[in-house]
Formats: C-alpha cells, structure tokens, sequence
C-alpha cells in the first residue's frame, strides 16, 4: 500500500490503538461517560479510514490528482476536531469544535463518494471494451 491509501491506513491504524487504550482505560475507571466519542474515534478514525484506504489501494487510478490529498487532508482535520469536540460537548464545554469537525467528515464523505462516482463510469467502460 503506497501514497493516499497509505496515510488512510495509518491514520486508521493510530485511531484504533488510541480507540483500544482509551476503551481499556474507560472499562477500568468504570466511567463510560466519554464513550460516544470513543466510538466516533473508532468507527471514523478506524472503520472509515479502512475503507478509504482500501478502495485507494484497489483501485489505483483513484489516487490520481489533487483530490485525494484533499481528501486526507479534510478527514484528518475532521477526527482531529470531532472527538475532542465531542468530549467537550459531553463535558458542557461547547460544541463548536463538534459541529465544525461533523460538517468536516461529511465533506470528507462527500469527496469520497465525488472520487467513486467519478471513477465509476471510466471502470465499466473499459471493462465492457475489454469483454468486447
């Protein structure tokens, strides 16, 4: 795995690590108060960069351009606001930092379904010209 789907697949891995321990600590304490953003730190930190990753690395042409770094760039600014926002959130500390990386990791869902969809009708394409 190289380039994009590389940054992808450690940022996955380094979300689920920090998801583990945080679990471990959180299941220790008996205190699972902080545990929605614990779950977005893993299901978008983890799951969706996974996937993200996967899909750059299978389909190489997907990587192409400016776009898929705008991509990570997005999804990584995104976590990196989202979970501490939540946390402040449940902590009666404000949710700004909550809504802004929300909006954030919608965007970046927004780029990643741009960069399927636009890739889609080249694939079938030459899939068909190729069964030809």
């Amino acid at each position: 795995m190289t380039g994009v789907a590389r940054y992808f697949m450690i940022t996955g891995v380094l979300s689920v690590l920090a998801g583990m321990i945080w679990g471990i600590q959180m299941s220790a304490s008996g205190d699972h108060g902080l545990s929605p953003a614990h779950a977005h730190l893993n299901l978008l930190g983890w799951v969706t960069c996974a996937i993200y990753a996967v899909y750059y690395h299978v389909v190489p042409t997907a990587s192409d351009g400016p776009v898929p770094v705008v991509h990570l760039a997005v999804t990584v600014s995104g976590l990196i606001l989202i979970v501490p926002g939540i946390v402040m959130a449940l902590t009666g500390q404000g949710e700004t930092l909550a809504k802004l990386g929300s909006v954030l990791c919608l965007l970046s869902m927004v780029i990643f379904s741009f960069v399927v969809l636009k890739g889609a009708p080249s694939r079938v394409s030459s899939q068909a010209a190729k069964a030809s």
